[in-house]
């Protein structure tokens, strides 16, 4: 198995509790979880260097470290359903869940966010409300449950860490095993589980490539971050704490949808491939609850065709990187001074009736964001305020940005099986998965495919 996310964990869990006999070899680029310190943390540098094996990304758990947030649903978060079902794969979600509480202690409680009066009334101005039962683990209890799992599979599994796979050679008529080769030895196995993530996006597309396995790219979602009062959210938090809406933009049809909405919550950065992202922060993280609730309105299919989709990934690092080389990192508007084509000013934000919670570096959004991807999101908060009042209020905080990547749709069978023999894809890396849940559920699926048909 190559790699050791969330993943590569669930199957090899499940291989194991069905075949105990199995000999599992889990190989993995970044360390083991304790190890898993990015040098920005440690203060070492003051910005993301781009590590060639980035510590927040690679190691025991993959981004599911760094993440913990379960909604166990087909209604977002990928399409596993697709494949094996829908009431297959919310059958595993819940699988999931149970290994999650049998591995961590004094969990909090699930939630849902479903709600028939907001469903309604969402309807009525063209917006979708997604269904999903949610456990928000946090980043602590998340380590604790991985770092339980390591525990358990250590001595039943053959782990390696800090080590790269180069290269596979799938079997052929001169050998009955896959050869994969790293930068210290070579390893022969009769099966193999691709479950790389999203880190190992390009290398996941070069070995389907060179093993003639059809992959079609996704392409990139790219997001502003809302911080506004949370007492205007206060219906919608009493009743499900959170809610994810999905829209259709009436001019360009693009679709978008509210992502990780934190009631209470703090917006904080994220440091990935060089970049500086914004990025939202349970309250729970810091046990210091504010006043305010931020979430991100994401523009998921900017590029709608397979001819020019090929580009929206670096579309979308460019303007990041736009971003950072104006401000130094994130930039913050007041969503009244956006409206008008202003220039925010520090003084504005300090007598901003919305106190922010991060310190980012006032601007004019309308000179950095593409002007398509601007007028998707005001359109969208303009009919969010038809929901719930105050959201288009001019004391809005708009921060900018933050990109969601889609690995390249990998072609496999109903058992995620590729057209090579015995190759199997879990988790995000085949394209398929979006979200910890899924991605655990697609791994328990493979290892128990495998587990019982050998």
């Amino acid at each position: 198995m190559v790699g050791a996310g969330i993943a590569g964990i669930f199957a090899a869990y499940e291989l194991n509790k069905i075949n105990p006999s199995s000999n599992i070899l889990i190989i993995e680029k970044g360390k083991e979880i304790k190890k898993r310190v990015c040098p920005i943390k440690e203060q070492s540098i003051e910005k993301c260097n781009n590590c060639r094996i980035c510590h927040i990304k690679c190691g025991w758990g993959g981004v599911g470290k760094c993440e913990g947030k379960y909604n166990y649903t087909n209604n977002f978060g990928g399409d596993l359903y697709k494949y094996i079902g829908h009431k297959k794969a919310l059958e595993l979600m819940n699988y999931v869940d149970k290994i999650n509480c049998n591995f961590g202690d004094r969990l909090a409680n699930t939630y849902s966010t479903y709600n028939k009066e907001l469903e309604v009334k969402a309807e009525e101005y063209g917006l979708k409300l997604l269904h999903t039962k949610v456990r928000h683990l946090g980043t602590l209890k998340t380590e604790e449950i991985l770092l339980n799992m390591y525990n358990y599979l250590k001595d039943k599994v053959e782990i390696i860490f800090d080590t790269e796979v180069i290269n596979i050679i799938s079997k052929g008529k001169e050998n009955d095993s896959f050869t994969v080769e790293t930068q210290n030895r070579t390893y022969y196995s009769n099966k193999l589980i691709l479950a790389t993530g999203i880190s190992s996006s390009n290398w996941t597309k070069e070995q389907c490539t060179s093993l003639d396995i059809k992959v079609r790219e996704q392409g990139a979602a790219i997001g502003l971050r809302l911080e506004v009062p949370a007492s205007i959210f206060k219906k919608v938090i009493d009743s499900t704490y959170e809610a994810k809406f999905s829209y259709r933009t009436e001019k360009t049809k693009d679709f978008i949808i509210t992502y990780c909405m934190n009631p209470w919550g703090r917006v904080i950065t994220k440091h990935t491939n060089g970049m500086i992202m914004v990025d939202g922060q349970n309250y729970l993280e810091s046990n210091e609850p504010t006043n305010n609730i931020n979430f991100t309105l994401f523009v998921s299919d900017y590029f709608k065709s397979e001819d020019n989709i090929i580009y929206s990934k670096e579309f979308a690092d460019s303007v990041i990187k736009v971003v950072n080389s104006t401000g130094g990192g994130v930039l913050v508007q007041r969503f009244g001074d956006m409206i008008k084509g202003k220039v925010t000013s520090y003084n504005e934000i300090n007598n901003n009736t919305t106190k922010p919670t991060l310190d980012a570096t006032p601007f004019d959004l309308n000179l950095v964001i593409p002007k398509r991807l601007l007028n998707d999101i005001i359109e969208m908060i303009y009919v969010l305020d038809k929901m719930v009042k105050g959201i288009a209020d001019e004391n809005t905080l708009v921060y900018a940005a933050e990109t969601k990547y889609y690995n390249p749709l990998v072609q496999v069978n109903e058992n995620l099986e590729t057209k090579v023999k015995d190759l199997y894809m879990a988790g995000d890396c085949s394209g398929i998965t979006h979200s910890l849940s899924q991605a655990a559920a697609s791994g328990i699926y493979v290892g128990k495919n495998i587990g019982i048909n050998g």
